[in-house]
């Protein structure tokens, strides 16, 4: 598992920095300009998902708990809904007026979610571990910002938009979740 807590690890690390050390953020921009900096980010952060996935891959199975038997039923709702509000984080729309952190409610909704159907060592570090990070990521970025500013409302129609995309989305990877992830999705 040492592979998967590394890689966690990193990516919690760096998506952290821009909320919790702003100036380290500032000065490697300063020293290296935006777009280096975002490709770093970026590289980083595909290099903390490879090691997240060799690391699940490479993990024994250890049960850490036994989730309830409805908590499969569960877990495809609440992914739904975190597939809209993801999307609907960066949609022109009506997301962002009622949820102030939608892409990190998205992830915290889709961890617990399988929470709710998954009680082996590496599904608790990993979706434990990414519930934890976007809680405070979200308090974080709520200390950092101020009072919560909410956007203009929007007609109801990009909403409506917005969900079908995601609904869209959704049952698409739904469709691919077995071959991609190697575990049924649906119950």
């Amino acid at each position: 598992m040492t592979m998967l807590y590394l890689g966690l690890a990193l990516f919690f690390l760096v998506h952290l920095v821009p909320i919790f050390a702003r100036p380290v953020r500032a000065g490697a921009v300063n020293i290296i300009g935006m777009r280096p900096y975002q490709g770093l980010f970026a590289l980083a952060s595909f290099g903390a998902l490879y090691l997240v996935v060799m690391g699940w891959k490479a993990t024994d199975l250890a049960d850490v708990y036994v989730p309830p038997a409805w908590g499969m039923h569960v877990t495809p709702l609440l992914v739904l809904v975190a597939f809209i509000l993801f999307i609907g984080s960066r949609a022109p729309g009506n997301f962002r007026r009622y949820v102030r952190h939608p892409q990190l409610t998205a992830v915290l909704l889709w961890a617990v979610g399988h929470l709710f159907a998954n009680g082996e060592n590496r599904s608790v570090a990993l979706f434990g571990g990414f519930a934890v990070w976007a809680i405070v990521s979200m308090w974080g970025s709520s200390r950092r910002d101020g009072p919560w500013v909410k956007p203009e409302k929007q007609p109801v129609i990009k909403d409506i938009v917005t969900v079908v995309i995601a609904a869209a989305l959704y049952a698409g990877f739904i469709m691919i979740h077995e071959w991609l992830i190697g575990v049924r999705p649906m119950p």
